[in-house]
């Protein structure tokens, strides 16, 4: 197969439709919610741009055509992702969430759970349906996600635990989830599923305790409290969710003992998705910078553009763009290959995309000025939205890293495999020996 970046007619299609709908429906509802102080004001006020693109395939278009699905590729979602961040990374990730939580059924839920659940998703009437990834927690000593998989127990890692009632066919949920997107619901009573990952085994470290389990909405026991307040990303919701004595049948959940296989290929799926997200919002600043310095002229005779410090800083920014572009593009490419199963390279793009964002947004700030601080122009908000992306989708220092380097370390890791788009490998992280007691994050050999 040659090499060719070329976009096939339905590809063109795909982005014609993408960013006619961010141009003409998103676009126009951004500057009010990015400003409005009140999170869940600002989520619910693009509730309507997000009906519009339930009927157009965005919100679900990844499931498989067998349960409703559109069934794209992750390539081609690429190409829809590019044009909807390009306006609102923020609105994206209400859409993309969608994603986060009902891929791991697709790939770990038995065929009953998937006939049950994602038909539902991909056939709402109402265009309304959200999904949230409820995952992270809250912060603490002990407290976070970052290190979700160590081999310490109960409440170290994910402490949100989920105790087997036998008896009764259920599972019963106690603790707290913070930050997880879409929780809430349109009406902070809910999403119409939350897929939690949950302790189902307390004594057992995070490579062999973790489970994941559907949590319908209007469960009783699940309260949400008002969404966060942002820096960036101020269209999307991120909620406080608290589970008190939560009783979900023990049909609802799946990949008992393996919830961190499902955070580890959920957030290695999305790392492309971030990683185009990024090349979106740069995209947008640079052509913003690039237009005002052709029209600009600083108090000079002619358009800054002609300076070449100007004409330089826009050249470097353009590159980064393209390269981002181009490795966000080769790790879809993986993914498809691979099903998923990109554990470095998907991480990879994310982190280069991301980390390269904030860089491609500030030096378009220079070239603008002290006008970029203006908040009439978007250089601001593009900014703080930067800020956002090394930090989110499990961030690059958290996980994404981490992930990279179990990958490298790998006694049969091929340090040429990505580049020939062979397969690399992962798994379970082993427990420590018998012998080993852990402390805090460090292992030490018992006497």
């Amino acid at each position: 197969m040659p090499i060719d970046f070329t976009l096939t007619s339905y590809q063109r299609r795909l982005q014609r439709i993408a960013r006619e709908f961010a141009n003409e429906i998103l676009a126009p509802l951004v500057r009010a919610a990015d400003d409005d102080p009140d999170p869940q004001r600002a989520f619910q006020s693009v509730k309507g741009a997000y009906v519009e693109s339930y009927k157009l395939g965005f919100a679900t278009g990844f499931i498989p055509k067998k349960y409703g699905g559109g069934g794209i590729s992750n390539l081609d979602l690429q190409i829809v992702v590019e044009e909807l961040t390009a306006v609102d990374p923020g609105f994206a990730t209400i859409l993309l969430v969608n994603g986060l939580a009902l891929m791991p059924l697709v790939w770990f839920g038995s065929e009953k759970q998937k006939q049950a659940w994602l038909p539902r998703a991909t056939s709402d009437p109402r265009g309304e349906y959200l999904a949230g990834w409820t995952v992270s927690e809250a912060a603490g000593a002990p407290g976070g996600t970052a290190n979700f998989d160590g081999p310490a127990q109960y409440p170290a890692g994910i402490a949100l635990t989920a105790t087997h009632d036998r008896k009764n066919g259920e599972y019963v949920l106690n603790g707290r989830k913070y930050w997880p997107v879409n929780a809430g619901g349109w009406d902070l009573q809910g999403a119409d599923v939350n897929v939690c990952i949950v302790r189902t085994e307390p004594k057992q470290g995070g490579s062999r305790g973790l489970s994941a389990i559907i949590v319908p909405r209007g469960t009783p026991g699940v309260s949400y409290e008002r969404p966060i307040a942002k820096l960036g990303h101020r269209l999307c919701q991120n909620n406080s969710v608290v589970f008190a004595d939560v009783r979900v049948a023990e049909e609802n959940a799946f990949a008992i003992g393996d919830g961190d296989l499902v955070i580890n290929k959920a957030f290695t799926w999305s790392g492309p998705v971030a990683a185009i997200a990024a090349v979106g919002v740069a995209r947008s600043a640079y052509e913003y910078a690039l237009g005002w310095a052709k029209k600009y002229t600083g108090g000079g005779d002619v358009p800054i553009i002609n300076h070449q410090i100007v004409a330089y800083t826009l050249a470097e920014v353009a590159m980064k763009i393209e390269a981002g572009r181009a490795f966000a593009w080769k790790a879809a490419h993986y993914h498809d290959l691979h099903d998923a199963n990109g554990h470095a390279v998907g991480p990879m793009a994310k982190v280069f995309c991301s980390e390269m964002l904030f860089s491609a947004v500030y030096q378009s700030m220079k070239v603008v000025g002290v006008n970029a601080l203006d908040r009439t122009h978007p250089l601001e908000r593009y900014l703080r939205e930067a800020a956002v992306f090394p930090l989110y989708d499990a961030g690059n220092i958290g996980m994404q890293m981490r992930k990279i380097c179990t990958v490298m370390a790998h006694a049969d890791f091929d340090p040429r495999a990505i580049a020939s788009c062979s397969a690399t490998p992962f798994g379970k992280i082993a427990p420590p020996p018998a012998d080993v007691q852990v402390v805090g994050r460090n292992l030490k050999r018992q006497a």
